[in-house]
């Protein structure tokens, strides 16, 4: 059973953990040694590639794996810095925001060769992956009891302590506007990690880390908002019954209790048995039928409606790259010789996670009100963390509305909705389930644009 720690709480701690840490001595490597030269089966492309793991605890021997993707030698000195997170949590960046969303390249079914993604995010930004906490994808602790009692708190101190050492490594990005986003259980690493990076830096008249803002895309952020609106897709999606509908509401309140009950987790599971053999991470495109590709379940944690990871066949087809001897040695990863073979999620990790808030929505407001870009955006065909979940929760925020409900369009065709709030923007992407990127490539692309520039999605 996971353990739960008050919020009020948790940012206490962090902010405790990370001078702790940071007071131990962290070993850096030098930039160009992380440089990659050239990926097994990659196209050619003009743009650096770096890789390699930061130490973040000394003690414990913990060190995160990172892949920076730089914009085209044109526009990197200029373009502007992003940290992507992917969830589960337990879930590798690297296999899924890297390889299946806004990375520059996909892989093939074969396994061994690459082709390239026309709407990579690095089109427009300089795109930093994170594989964290350690665990998960090529990231490691020396102290293996450590994946047992990993959570929220040490999962945002770990990422801050990286990001502090990783500028060092890379002092051409100290300055730079520098901007968070990730999706799904990153709803929580996020916005955490943007407080830490916030306070850390407030008052500073010139910080290094210099932090405008986050973006979250089908991110948990708050768990009754996230339950009800999540019972509320399926019954509004034809997915469940009304009576089950009906038993979901009663019996599961996490305004009650902070875990499901018993009799709530018995609702799930007809409910899941209700909705058949489809894809929850996306309700209309079908599942991929490869054996090699396995359905992963999140054992313990309390969202009992929620599987680990989009399986569509590309994550198949990352399990292969990535355990090939040449590809690890390309990217400069295990380096310590890991006795088991690289996953696009950790079952430990995501098992035995040990705190998890209730909810982030003190952390919009802290964040709201210092004036940084905030940005949530939904897919809207994820009955996983649905967008019906997403807007009770910014409509939890009580925030003054700007421009109302609106259809956004790309060459004429609406490419989905937005909804602007005095100090936080939403907006939808039609037809795109939990990760809109792999599903709406070019609208994701067309969205991140807009982020950056802090421009209203188009109305023409």
């Amino acid at each position: 059973m996971t353990t739960k720690m008050g919020l009020s709480l948790v940012p206490f701690i962090l902010l405790i953990l990370s001078l702790l840490l940071l007071s131990f001595p962290i070993s850096n490597g030098d930039q160009e040694a992380d440089r990659i030269s050239r990926l097994p089966g990659q196209p050619t492309v003009e743009f650096s590639q770096y890789s390699g793991y930061v130490t973040v605890n000394s003690p414990s021997g913990r060190a995160l794996f990172y892949w920076l993707v730089e914009a085209p030698p044109a526009k990197a000195q200029s373009a502007p810095l992003l940290l992507w997170l992917n969830g589960g949590p337990g879930c590798s960046s690297i296999a899924y925001g890297a390889s299946e969303e806004l990375g520059p390249f996909r892989i093939n079914p074969d396994g061994r060769t690459l082709y390239l993604n026309r709407h990579a995010w690095n089109n427009v930004a300089n795109v930093l992956f994170l594989d964290s906490p350690a665990g998960v994808g090529f990231s490691y602790t020396n102290t293996s009891q450590e994946l047992y009692h990993t959570g929220d708190a040490i999962t945002a101190v770990d990422s801050y302590n990286f990001l502090v050492n990783w500028f060092e490594r890379f002092p051409q990005y100290k300055y730079r506007d520098f901007y968070i986003a990730g999706e799904s259980y990153a709803g929580h690493y996020v916005p955490q990690l943007s407080q830490l990076v916030y306070r850390n830096t407030k008052g500073i008249q010139k910080p290094t880390i210099n932090f405008k803002g986050f973006m979250v895309g089908n991110g948990v952020t708050d768990d009754y908002h996230d339950y009800v609106g999540t019972f509320e897709y399926w019954w509004t999606h034809g997915l469940i019954s009304d009576e089950t509908y009906g038993d979901l509401n009663s019996k599961c309140d996490t305004q009650v209790s902070q875990h499901p009950s018993k009799e709530c987790e018995k609702v799930v599971e007809i409910a899941r048995k209700e909705q058949g053999n489809i894809d929850p991470y996306s309700i209309y495109t079908p599942s991929c039928n490869n054996t090699g590709s396995v359905r992963r379940k999140l054992g313990g944690h309390h969202y009992p409606w929620m599987p680990r990871g989009y399986d569509p066949c590309t994550e198949h087809y990352s399990r292969m790259y990535y355990n090939h001897p040449e590809v690890q040695k390309a990217l400069h990863a295990n380096v310590t010789g890991l006795k088991y073979l690289w996953d696009t999620c950790s079952d430990i990790v995501g098992t035995y996670w040990t705190d998890s808030p209730k909810s982030m929505l003190p952390i919009y407001e802290e964040l709201i009100a210092a004036g940084l870009r905030v940005w949530v955006f939904s897919g809207d065909t994820d009955s996983v963390v649905p967008l019906t979940g997403t807007r009770y929760s910014i409509d939890a925020l009580n925030l003054t509305t700007i421009s109302s409900w609106y259809p956004w369009y790309d060459h004429g065709k609406v490419g989905g909705w937005s909804q602007i709030y005095k100090g936080l923007t939403l907006v939808t992407v039609t037809g795109a389930g939990h990760e809109v990127p792999l599903h709406r490539p070019r609208q994701a692309l067309i969205l991140f644009k807009h982020f950056l520039q802090n421009k209203p999605m188009s109305t023409n």
